[in-house]
């Protein structure tokens, strides 16, 4: 049974595909068109599906369309759309912006319904022609496969819950929004998801993140991480003045009250200006105001659920100084974040939760349920009113005679058996990977110098030795915002002019911060909590404190505050940048590199050996790395 995840609503496309529970590819769209996040979250462009990282996980998978049992969509219109649309017409004027929005919540909203409703449509008659060979013989009105609208935070939530390497957790998602809700809080346990409650728009956390970020002068759905930098060169000074807006209730719930922020703290920065002590200080009391309100949440959900272990996911999941305060307060003994978090992560939850219901239902003989609103034949597309929904679910008796309502899946309460898991999320490497002989094939057609390593761990290591930058192309592309050591840029952190030259290099402002990598039995030797999480960090989310004496070793690898977003490298999910590591400590006595994403500003990670040898050649990178290839630039003369 192959599962076809797809997430196109908002921002960052993409797709995952599971066979039988495991998961074989994921991949987001950006990677492929080149198109930082796939495409901007905006009504217009909610019909632009993924089709590139379609095609590349039915070619991993050696299938085609016709060969998918099941479509899950990361966002349900119908939910959406609720008791808006009774006679199943929508009315949407020339320009929509110059009417009123009526029951919408903007006047776009209908457009942006009907995008998502005829998806399915969209996914076989929308194919671009040079894709088409593994998107033949399906049409939307004869489709092999059956058609699942999934909630979209139900999505994060088992994004999470069934990535996550614990048998039972709690669940936590925080997200900017859904159809309606923005948080969601779950309980997996016994094989069985049970939903907890949620909270909904415009009450939403990543909402007001987005609302800094822009005030601040940043892309709001692209450049929250860059606030949540600057919060540490700030002083909370505002702190107080925004917990007065955000309430939390005793049930986990909260409500956000709307803010004028330029009557409170004066003129929006604009782009490219300078960053004033104002801004900066706005940024860290957000950045406290937001890690006060999650330790709160998570303190109910701890005594709600009577879990020890969370599983987190959604957008604001990725904000890494957030998660390690919350790791250290103690509420929970392990906390887990699914590492492509953020929207592109949807896809694999959607395609999680429908394989594990479907596996489910084939397994329970006799006790088969319908999934009503949440999914529905690929021929048929009309929205179902909310009350017609709760109308046709249906009461079933599941295993162990404990009843469950299948119906709308809406993130509120309920409880839905679920089959046993297959697989847990080792790693993040779940994209294309190159063969040596198609790189060798493209080195030698566009007639570049290059030289074949037969060690590339130890030859690496002595470039990096040598203070050399080094794009890293290696094995199967990551799956999420991280470069993991498979599309990265290395550098040595013992030059402490190293993380200037970076930021230069990628052409990025100058107090962003560079991630340390380091094999995980070397953590505790150089940073603490070093127990934490069982000992690991694999997805660079969560930030550590540089243990004593170790600062002045590895100075390009710190942030202002002398903390580090690191990850932990384990031989057996990466053993080449495993190997890479050890060498350059056995060279240099510092078992660390500093890890970026292998780009430039506004361009998305390479994808491809094309992609990288034009980041080659176009920045001042000094060697890349490409499978058991070396390129090395020439040295200038003068220098």
């Amino acid at each position: 049974m192959f599962t076809l995840g797809i997430n196109a609503s908002f921002h960052d496309s993409a797709a995952a595909l599971l066979r039988n529970g495991e998961v074989l590819a994921a991949a987001e769209e950006e990677r492929f068109t080149r198109i930082k996040h796939g495409k901007r979250p905006v009504p217009f462009t909610a019909w632009e599906l993924p089709y590139n990282a379609i095609d590349y996980c039915l070619k991993e998978a050696g299938v085609t369309l016709a060969e998918v049992s099941h479509v899950a969509y990361s966002f349900d219109p119908h939910h959406f759309i609720g008791e808006r649309a009774p006679d199943q017409r929508f009315t949407l004027p020339l320009r929509p912006s110059d009417f009123d929005r009526g029951d919408w919540e903007s006047p776009w909203d209908p457009l942006f319904a009907a995008y998502i409703l005829n998806a399915p449509r969209q996914l076989t008659d929308g194919v671009p022609h040079h894709l088409r060979k593994r998107f033949t013989g399906v049409k939307h009105d004869r489709a092999p496969y059956r058609w699942h609208f999934v909630p979209h935070h139900l999505c994060h939530q088992a994004s999470a819950f069934l990535a996550a390497p614990f048998s039972s957790c709690a669940v936590m998602t925080l997200d900017g929004r859904g159809e309606h809700a923005s948080t969601c809080y779950g309980r997996y346990r016994n094989n069985r998801y049970e939903a907890m409650g949620e909270v909904n728009v415009p009450h939403s956390l990543g909402l007001l993140y987005e609302q800094v970020t822009s005030y601040l002068g940043f892309l709001h759905s692209s450049d929250e991480y860059k606030v949540m930098a600057l919060a540490a060169l700030g002083t909370p000074r505002h702190a107080e003045l925004l917990k007065s807006h955000v309430q939390v209730m005793p049930d986990g719930r909260y409500e956000i009250r709307p803010m004028d922020l330029e009557k409170m703290f004066g003129p929006r920065r604009v782009p490219g200006s300078a960053m004033t002590e104002g801004y900066l200080d706005l940024a860290a009391s957000l950045q406290e105001v937001l890690e006060d309100t999650v330790l709160r949440m998570a303190g109910w959900l701890r005594e709600a659920s009577g879990e020890d272990r969370l599983a987190m996911a959604g957008g604001v999941a990725l904000n890494c100084v957030m998660n390690a305060r919350l790791r250290d307060a103690g509420i929970f003994r392990e906390v887990w974040v699914q590492p492509a978090a953020g929207d592109a992560g949807t896809a694999l939850g959607a395609a999680l939760w429908v394989d594990a219901r479907e596996r489910r239902h084939e397994a329970d003989t006799g006790t088969a349920a319908t999934f009503a609103a949440s999914a529905t034949p690929a021929a048929s597309q009309a929205p179902m009113p909310r009350a017609e929904a709760a109308a046709v679910a249906t009461l079933t008796q599941a295993s162990g005679g404990e009843a469950e309502v299948e119906g709308a899946l809406t993130g509120e309460r309920g409880s839905f058996a679920l089959a046993p898991r297959v697989w847990s999320m080792q790693h993040a490497y779940l994209g294309p990977a190159f063969t040596d002989e198609e790189i060798e094939a493209l080195l030698q057609w566009a007639q570049l110098d290059y030289r074949r390593s037969e060690n590339v761990a130890e030859d690496t290591a002595r470039l990096l030795a040598d203070h050399k930058v080094i794009g890293w192309f290696q094995g199967r592309m990551e799956f999420g915002p991280r470069a993991l050591g498979a599309r990265s840029l290395l550098a040595s952190p013992i030059d402490p002019a190293m993380q200037a030259r970076l930021n230069e290099l990628k052409d990025r402002e100058d107090f962003r911060p560079v991630a340390p990598a380091i094999n995980r039995e070397d953590l505790a030797d150089w940073f603490e909590p070093a127990e934490a999480n069982q000992g690991e960090s694999p997805f660079m989310l969560f930030v550590y404190r540089v243990k004593a004496g170790c600062s002045e070793r590895i100075p390009s690898a710190l942030h202002t505050d002398r903390t580090a977003r690191v990850q932990t490298v384990d031989s057996a999910t990466n053993p080449v940048f495993h190997d890479l590591l050890a060498a350059v400590g056995r060279l240099t006595g510092v078992p660390v590199l500093v890890n970026t994403s292998f780009n430039v500003r506004g361009e998305p990670i390479v994808g491809s050996p094309k992609a990288a040898l034009e980041a080659f050649f176009s920045t001042p990178l000094d060697a890349l790395v490409i499978g058991s290839f070396i390129l090395e630039k020439p040295k200038r003369r003068g220098t």
